[in-house]
């Protein structure tokens, strides 16, 4: 009787066959997605899965042992580095191909390749801007650096060796979800990809300036005004060094052109160029240190929370890794060797961005449409023109022009303004930072091995782009703080602007000693006796009294709080600086509800509109996931600082950015007759009161919807998720109940946050725990892709167990990988 449905069935599956292994434009051949053998159903991992191996490959020297806890963390023993590092290039490329490559690809500017032009050439577009910043002709130019120091290549080539292991051995029913869902296949791993993946964080953390914003500004407002608009610093500064130390006499000093304000602010041109992508600028993070003085174990506490976009596979990849000369656990990042936020047996570490503005754009004078040769310094110059091609997905290859100067690449040009179309015709090169050849990797190398704080020092003097604030603590109770890079000694507002590029006296001049960076070394006390803790969140790192122009943009509000809350602690455990880190507390609010309130007229509000003014005043200033105020005042202040700032910006060539709203708070703080208040655009003047009720008044109606569909309290109200790279929903996780926000302590928004938080307790047997958004596992059908997401939104941390060889029979090991030849 089922014969025949069965011939029918054959009949059918033989059609499917020759129909679904058909590729259909950007979808991939979904016989071959379907196909039980090879398809997406293989990446479903069995509850009971072993990840137990023995393997053998003739690049391993010794036996590794790898043994895997109960959290899929790996705990590598090697015998030597060469080892420890291809294992460690094997582990990612098993756990995060897929996430691997397409971030390098990304960075690399060839996601056409894999995607397609995308909506409005938008992917295309993106691709060409990477490629124009100069992402693979800074981390090639990086790339020579490690290589030629001996200790990192050998890291970099076993790295490399472990990740093409992998690749070369892994068969088609092994390979990550998303090659099937692109229908592509990954290609051999190399050294560049390592240094152009180095390179991406650089463009994450560094790459936010406003050099456009600022000019298309700087066309319209006078400098008085535009002063005001974009002061310098902030005037509610509690810095990274405390205000009122010394510093000693610059050791250089850059030489400010002659009429330098006038040739700015008289030049009016506005740049015709729209940015296709930048990073979000709330890429940050918060670290401190305590010394034992303030600790109830008398021992110091190292915290650590770097804030980044939140993504699935998880940026971070957590990892043991051991040899007789080093012993360190932290976080990895697929893609480069080495724990990048860790401890080792004697010492800790973490790092925030230091917001410093190392990438200027200036313009370029070509002597014709070839781009051959440019104006500088009163004569021609050649340039280099190079055509770069690139592959798309379902499409033809396409081939742009990029000329370089001695200045950098151009960027912008003619045929490239950005992310829309301008009329206009502006060349733009960028010089940044990231162009010139470093080596990071050798500071996360040293790192790995540190056991003080010379040590420590030794390692970060590598470090050179992004800026970044390396926090540092020890067993023998010495804390340290250092801001990190190499950051160009600039006159003031340098680089705020794009510059006349046809004139050197344009360019930067130098680079400010290392030694001057700021920082605040185990002996500070000496100079602020009682301060027993070190922090950083993004602030300015000093106060005005530092010899050297700082430039950037700031966080006034975390860093605030941080150090009061350090001030007032004592006795801490490592449950208070679990709850110090998850803290939703709202300072700004604090300091700008109460002048909001001063400025509204209960008189003048409906019984719904006091409805929600009642809330905000009783409210207790916690972002916290249940409280419906966080949202009304969030609202409030968007509005507010539209119905301030509108006005004067209609007329202002976009793109351009408000100022900050610390400027606008201020503002308020320190002038009831804030001249900004009154709109431009009408007869009457108007006053602090007006736009603070008609914000008030519009954004009633939106917390009234909010409110009716449930979605008022703070958690529904931001509605927190972490997005697949892909942006594949059933791959993501949405509507997490989670607090905190921007400028919060727990500085969690939509899908930016805590990627990794750490705590470290530099007893005699160190003490940590950590957690990250996500799971060891890149494969989605795995119970470690995701596993940490919960107690992540919750605030709970998992121990960090830093293993011992002895302990290769405690229950915590799950599985045993060896390798060996």
């Amino acid at each position: 009787m089922r014969l025949v449905p069965l011939l029918v069935s054959g009949v059918i599956t033989i059609g499917l066959i020759v129909a679904l292994n058909r590729p259909w434009g950007s979808v991939p051949p979904l016989g071959s997605f379907l196909s039980p053998q090879h398809g997406f159903w293989q990446n479903a991992e069995p509850a009971d899965q072993s990840f137990s191996l023995d393997l053998n490959f003739a690049d391993i020297k010794e036996k590794v042992d790898v043994y895997l806890d109960d959290r899929m963390v790996p705990h590598v023993f090697a015998q030597n580095d060469h080892d420890l590092y291809f294992v460690q290039g094997y582990l990612h490329a098993k756990f995060r191909l897929w996430q691997m490559e397409f971030q390098t690809h990304a960075a690399a500017g060839r996601l056409s390749e894999i995607l397609g032009v995308g909506p409005d050439s938008a992917i295309l577009n993106n691709d060409r801007n990477m490629r124009r910043l100069g992402m693979v002709f800074g981390a090639k130019h990086s790339l020579e650096v490690m290589e030629k120091d001996p200790v990192t290549k050998e890291v970099l080539d076993a790295y490399t060796a472990g990740v093409n292991t992998f690749v070369e051995n892994c068969t088609q029913s092994e390979l990550p979800l998303e090659y099937r869902l692109l229908d592509y296949t990954p290609e051999k791993w190399t050294n560049l990809k390592t240094a152009l993946f180095l390179k991406y964080m650089s463009y994450d953390l560094s790459g936010d300036e406003n050099d456009i914003e600022y000019t298309n500004a700087k066309s319209v407002f006078p400098k008085s005004v535009f002063d005001k608009l974009y002061p310098e610093q902030p005037q509610s500064v509690d810095p990274i060094v405390p205000k009122g130390t010394s510093f000693p006499q610059p050791l250089v000093r850059a030489i400010t052109p002659i009429n330098a304000d006038s040739a700015y602010f008289g030049w009016k041109q506005p740049a015709p160029v729209h940015p296709v992508s930048k990073p979000d600028k709330d890429n940050g993070s918060n670290n401190w240190a305590v010394n034992g003085s303030k600790t109830a174990s008398h021992s110091p506490i190292l915290c650590s929370d770097p804030h980044l976009g939140l993504n699935l596979p998880s940026l971070w990849f957590e990892m043991q890794l051991h040899t007789p000369q080093g012993n360190a656990y932290g976080v990895s990042f697929p893609g480069s060797p080495a724990i990048i936020i860790g401890f080792t047996d004697q010492i800790a570490w973490g790092v925030t961005n230091s917001s410093r503005d190392v990438k200027d754009y200036y313009t370029v004078k070509f002597k014709d449409a070839s781009k051959q040769e440019y104006w500088y310094d009163s004569s021609w110059k050649s340039s280099v023109v190079n055509v770069e091609v690139f592959k798309v997905k379902g499409g033809l290859d396409f081939r742009d022009t990029v000329a370089y100067t001695n200045i950098g690449p151009v960027q912008y040009d003619a045929s490239f303004t950005g992310g829309k179309r301008t009329a206009g015709n502006i060349n733009l090169a960028v010089r940044w930072k990231a162009h010139d050849g470093s080596n990071e990797l050798k500071t996360f190398y040293q790192l790995n091995r540190a056991s003080n704080y010379d040590d420590y020092l030794s390692a970060i003097q590598n470090f050179s782009c992004p800026g970044q604030n390396f926090v540092f603590a020890a067993k023998n109770n010495d804390i340290a703080i250092w801001q990190q890079g190499e950051f160009p000694d600039k006159w003031d507002r340098q680089g705020d602007f794009i510059m006349p590029g046809q004139d050197s006296v344009y360019r930067w001049q130098g680079m400010i000693p290392q030694g001057q960076n700021p920082h605040m070394a185990p002996d500070y006390p000496l100079e602020h006796p009682g301060r027993d803790f070190v922090s950083s969140a993004n602030q300015l790192p000093t106060d005005s009294t530092y010899p050297y122009y700082l430039g950037g943009s700031y966080n006034v509000y975390r860093g605030m709080l941080i150090n009061q809350y350090l001030r007032e602690m004592s006795n801490i455990t490592i449950d208070d600086m679990k709850k110090l880190q998850t803290d939703n507390y709202n300072l700004q609010a604090q300091i700008a509800l109460p002048i909001m309130l001063r400025h509204i007229d209960d008189n003048i509000l409906s019984s719904e509109e006091i409805k929600y003014l009642d809330l905000i005043r009783n409210w207790n200033f916690r972002n916290d996931p249940d409280e419906k105020a966080a949202a009304v005042y969030t609202l409030w202040m968007d509005l507010l600082e539209a119905e301030v700032w509108s006005d004067e910006f209609e007329s202002v060539p976009k793109p351009y950015v408000f100022p900050e709203r610390y400027t606008l708070i201020e503002g308020m703080m320190k002038d009831s007759a804030f001249t900004f208040a009154d709109n431009i655009k009408t007869p009457q003047i108007e006053t602090l009161n007006d736009v603070v009720v008609s914000a008030f008044k519009k954004a009633v109606p939106l917390l009234v919807k909010s409110d009716k569909d449930g979605k008022l309290e703070w958690s529904k109200y931001k509605d927190s998720g972490i997005r697949h790279l892909l942006r594949l929903s059933p791959l993501s996780r949405f509507h997490l109940t989670t607090g905190g926000g921007a400028d919060i302590i727990n500085a969690t928004k939509q899908f930016h946050g805590p990627s990794w938080r750490m705590i470290v307790q530099l007893t005699d047997k160190t003490e940590a725990y950590g957690i990250y958004p996500g799971g060891q596992s890149g494969n989605p059908g795995s119970r470690y892709y995701d596993n940490m997401v919960n107690d992540w939104a919750k605030g709970v941390y998992q121990p960090l167990w830093v293993m011992a060889a002895e302990d290769a029979k405690n229950k915590k090991v799950k599985y045993k990988m060896t390798f060996q030849k």
